[in-house]
């Protein structure tokens, strides 16, 4: 199994017969090198998103006409971008699981919002936000999407105990570096950590020192370079 951060919130996660391009916001994204996006697409099977706002879901429909993949996402965007863009879509809501080649990927509850904020003039609602947990390999990665400490991690660590964190942790949108911590502490029990939706932005937290910190004995917290393949 591999983890490979995209910068931001983006990861490539390559699990089972699986690759997911999970949030792959590349094309405007200052934290991520454009020559290097046929790296980032190469044998992608899945486009995941985790909900509508442009540093997530902007390139989406650019990356699946390209790639002919199809986008998995929340029910109320996936029929929206099939009818109107006419692209494959694969749309879910929170509890359902969906097999992607192997990969038992499990849509769960966020705290944010969700619309199509980078199309310009008054906001689309796009749904509802949400993470995923992806399960295969022996592992159970929690993406959490962009989100605060919420009390339904509580139960979501318990039924579907992850091992591996990757979790939105910058600030100002989403929980900071303290409160992803305890998190941690409180809520779950990972082995390794990662975060994201960090450092793109100056009103974003650029180093994840508070996080390391504040973490539990015996968790690996990796701060990957953009593009640095994590292998499990």
């Amino acid at each position: 199994m591999e983890i490979t951060w995209l910068g931001h919130s983006g990861f490539r996660i390559t699990i089972e017969g699986a690759v997911l391009l999970v949030d792959p916001w590349l094309t405007g994204n200052p934290s991520f090198p454009e020559a290097r996006r046929p790296e980032a697409l190469a044998g992608a099977t899945h486009i995941l998103i985790s909900h509508g706002h442009g540093d997530h879901a902007s390139n989406a429909l650019a990356i699946a006409r390209e790639t002919g993949l199809p986008i998995v996402c929340g029910h109320e965007l996936a029929e929206y971008w099939a009818a109107s863009e006419g692209v494959q879509t694969l749309g879910f809501g929170k509890g359902g699981t969906v097999d992607l080649n192997g990969a038992k990927v499990t849509m769960v509850h966020a705290v944010h919002s969700s619309s199509l904020d980078y199309l310009g003039g008054a906001l689309q609602v796009a749904g509802s936000e949400c993470g995923y947990m992806i399960a295969g390999e022996g592992h159970v990665i929690y993406f959490s999407g962009d989100t605060d400490v919420m009390a339904d991690m509580d139960w979501l660590a318990d039924y579907h105990k992850p091992d591996i964190g990757l979790l939105s942790a910058g600030g100002h949108y989403t929980m900071d570096m303290d409160r992803a911590a305890y998190a941690c502490r409180r809520f779950f029990q990972f082995r390794t950590v990662i975060p994201c939706h960090y450092k793109t932005f100056p009103i974003l937290a650029q180093d994840a020192s508070a996080l390391r910190a504040g973490l539990p004995p015996g968790v690996d917290l990796i701060e990957p370079e953009v593009l640095e393949a994590i292998r499990f």
